[in-house]
């Protein structure tokens, strides 16, 4: 299942970010890379853990907390800390799968259901740097006006195209989720939208209502892991 977030941060969260970014120490992004994806990553990325990445890993934590679409298509148990990542003219990462262990700076260990890439830059700035994820339906080609976020499975073989001009700015993360089966996330999700439809025609206290909210409590009840 792949869902696209609008406005996760808000116009004052994306000056902060940009300001703080500017100013902030970059390295090669094959320090957090395993062995095979380090082939093919060309790119960079604040170091984990420095006061840039804390701070604002902080802000896009609260953001993605507070948005309603990217905790009912991830229905996280825990979110890995936010990394961030900056491609230049003539980079980009090639065809890969992300890790399924991701170890945090604290030592936490978490396992990657699901991914979020958060764009920071506004697609005028750039040409190239689409994210091109895999899945069954073909290759979905992102690439989302700044502050949106693309969510989608971290099993998903995914890449950044190179890009040609200007630089791409994005956070990226994992989640853990409370059901780590993506199907199972998907009837979920659609299901949660079918309330949502439902409540708004017929009200909380139809019948009707009542038991599709029922339904999905009880699917997460037989799923979740918590």
């Amino acid at each position: 299942m792949l869902t696209h977030e609008t406005a996760v941060l808000s116009a004052a969260e994306l000056v902060r970010c940009r300001a703080v970014l500017a100013a902030a120490p970059w390295e090669d992004g094959k320090a957090t890379a395993g062995p095979q994806s380090a082939l093919a990553k060309r790119n960079l990325q604040l170091p984990e853990g420095s006061a840039a990445a804390t701070e604002l890993g902080q802000l896009v934590l609260d953001a993605l907390r507070r948005h309603d679409g990217f905790l009912a298509a991830a229905l996280p148990l825990r979110v890995f800390p936010p990394l961030f990542n900056r491609y230049d003219a003539g980079m980009g990462f090639e065809a890969h799968i992300d890790n399924a262990i991701r170890f945090a700076p604290s030592g936490a260990r978490y396992r990657t259901d699901v991914a979020c890439t958060l764009f920071l830059s506004d697609p005028a700035d750039y040409d190239g740097g689409e994210l091109i994820i895999e899945g069954a339906f073909g290759e979905q080609r992102v690439k989302l006006p700044a502050g949106d976020a693309v969510v989608y499975p971290a099993s998903s073989v995914h890449r950044v195209e190179p890009v040609t001009r200007g630089s791409r700015l994005a956070a990226f993360s994992w989640v853990q989720s409370m059901v780590r089966d993506d199907g199972q996330r998907a009837l979920l999700h659609g299901l949660d939208r079918d309330i949502a439809v439902a409540r708004a025609d017929l009200g909380d206290a139809h019948r009707a209502v009542v038991g599709l909210t029922g339904a999905y409590h009880n699917l997460i009840r037989m799923w979740a892991e918590t």
